[in-house]
């Protein structure tokens, strides 16, 4: 699924909105929501703006609406969420990559990521 087709997933299976209800809540327009569910912006900075105003707004996950890896509802605070916006919209590959790895890490994963760096931190110490 791509990013257009999430938005429009969102708005209706999940929120249950009209287009017109989902842009009063962004403060644009219902065209705007028009062209966003038929991919038709282009360029990046109309639509990058529109994405975090949908993440903040509605408490998504920028992982989940731009690349569709679960949860899609953030557990972070605003805070936290801006920090990994300013990352995943930044010019740091690196650092972007490293997120969408670590989005796609189960428990068990985590478990063993976690006893590696505190292995490290020991042998820093």
């Amino acid at each position: 699924m791509e990013i257009y087709e999430r938005i429009a997933h969102l708005r209706k299976e999940e929120l249950h909105m009209s287009r017109r209800e989902f842009g009063e809540k962004l403060g644009v327009s219902e065209s705007v929501i028009v062209n966003i569910e038929y991919n038709r912006l282009q360029r990046p900075d109309q639509k990058e703006p529109l994405y975090k105003l949908i993440c903040k707004e509605f408490n998504i996950s920028y992982i989940w609406l731009t690349e569709g890896i679960e949860p899609m509802h953030s557990e972070l605070d605003a805070d936290s969420m801006a920090q990994i916006d300013d990352i995943m919209t930044g010019e740091n590959e690196f650092a972007k990559n490293l997120f969408r790895e670590f989005a796609k890490l189960d428990e068990s994963e985590w478990k063993v990521l976690e006893k590696l760096i505190k292995n490290i931190a020991e042998e820093l110490k």
